[in-house]
């Protein structure tokens, strides 16, 4: 799948404007000239610039904005694509009331299946997997995973 870089170009002009518009939000520092705003809104200048000149080269190559791939015409391949969006949808909205553990379970066992591994390797590795993640994540690295369901249950 290719895209024009005409397209890519207007993607990151819409980024760098909305980072100059956000960094102009950032409280003062007192006793400072420069605040804290200044890098961000340097960045997203330079990103701005690029962008533009991105668009030209885009415009003046005559390519077409949009070239699907071969897999765009793969049943099989539309499906994987669905549901790996699909997963990413559903942890946004099941995390929150089953919890991580819960939803990462369903959710590897689901992607597995939809990319065709067997029911007991599936369930296998996504039991292994959530807990091993789950692990790391929560007791190593400290961030706080919803419980959900799980409230109370001690690990």
């Amino acid at each position: 799948m290719k895209l024009n870089d005409a397209v890519f170009g207007a993607l990151f002009l819409i980024l760098a404007i909305a980072v100059v518009i956000a960094s102009r939000a950032f409280p003062a520092i007192p006793g400072q000239q420069i605040g804290p705003g200044a890098f961000p809104t340097l960045i997203a200048s330079i990103l701005g610039v690029c962008s533009l000149l991105l668009i030209a080269r885009g415009l003046r190559s005559g390519q077409r904005w949009f070239e699907g791939g071969a897999w765009l015409r793969s049943p099989p391949h539309i499906l994987r694509f669905v549901a790996v969006v699909g997963a990413l949808l559903f942890y946004l909205a099941a995390a929150q009331t089953l919890g991580f553990v819960i939803t990462g379970m369903l959710l590897m066992t689901g992607l597995l299946r939809a990319f065709s591994v067997k029911w007991m390797t599936a369930l296998l590795t996504a039991v292994a997997a959530t807990l091993l993640i789950h692990s790391i994540f929560y007791k190593m690295l400290k961030v706080p995973l919803p419980w959900g369901l799980l409230q109370g249950v001690a690990w």
